[in-house]
C-alpha cells in the first residue's frame, strides 16, 4: 500500500478529517500552495511511511500549522513493526519541535481496507 492509500483509509477514520486539503500562501517571491495530507477542525496531520522520504514530515507539519493556524501532527506508518532509524529520527525531531507524533502499525489500515 502507498502513502496515499493510508491517508485515504486513516484520515477520516482516526482523525475525522478531510484528506488532501489545499491551502494557498504568500511568500516574498510570490504565491504558492501546499497540500495537507489530512486536516480536521483543529489539526493538520502529515502522514509518512517508515522510510527516508518521511524525514521532512516535521517541516511539512510545522509549515502547514503556520499556514492554517492549527496544531501540527505527524503520523508514521510502521510497516515492519520495528522502531527503525527513520522512525527514530522523526520522533526525536518531532519531540524537539513540540509536534505530536503517532506511530501506527500498517496492519491497522489493512484491517480498514478489508472492511474489518
Amino acid at each position: 500500500m502507498n502513502e496515499a492509500s493510508y491517508i485515504a483509509l486513516l484520515c477520516g477514520a482516526l482523525f475525522g478529517g478531510e484528506p488532501e486539503v489545499v491551502h494557498d500562501f504568500i511568500y516574498p517571491g510570490g504565491a504558492a500552495s501546499i497540500r495537507v495530507d489530512c486536516e480536521n477542525a483543529n489539526r493538520v496531520i502529515e502522514f509518512g511511511l517508515d522510510k527516508r522520504s518521511s524525514l521532512d514530515s516535521v517541516q511539512q507539519a510545522l509549515f502547514a500549522a503556520e499556514v492554517t493556524g492549527k496544531e501540527p501532527v505527524i503520523v508514521v506508518i510502521n510497516r515492519d513493526g520495528e522502531m527503525g532509524r527513520f522512525e527514530w529520527r522523526i520522533a526525536l525531531a518531532a519531540n524537539a519541535a513540540g509536534v505530536s507524533l503517532h506511530i501506527l502499525p500498517a496492519t491497522l489500515a489493512q484491517g480498514l481496507a478489508a472492511g474489518s
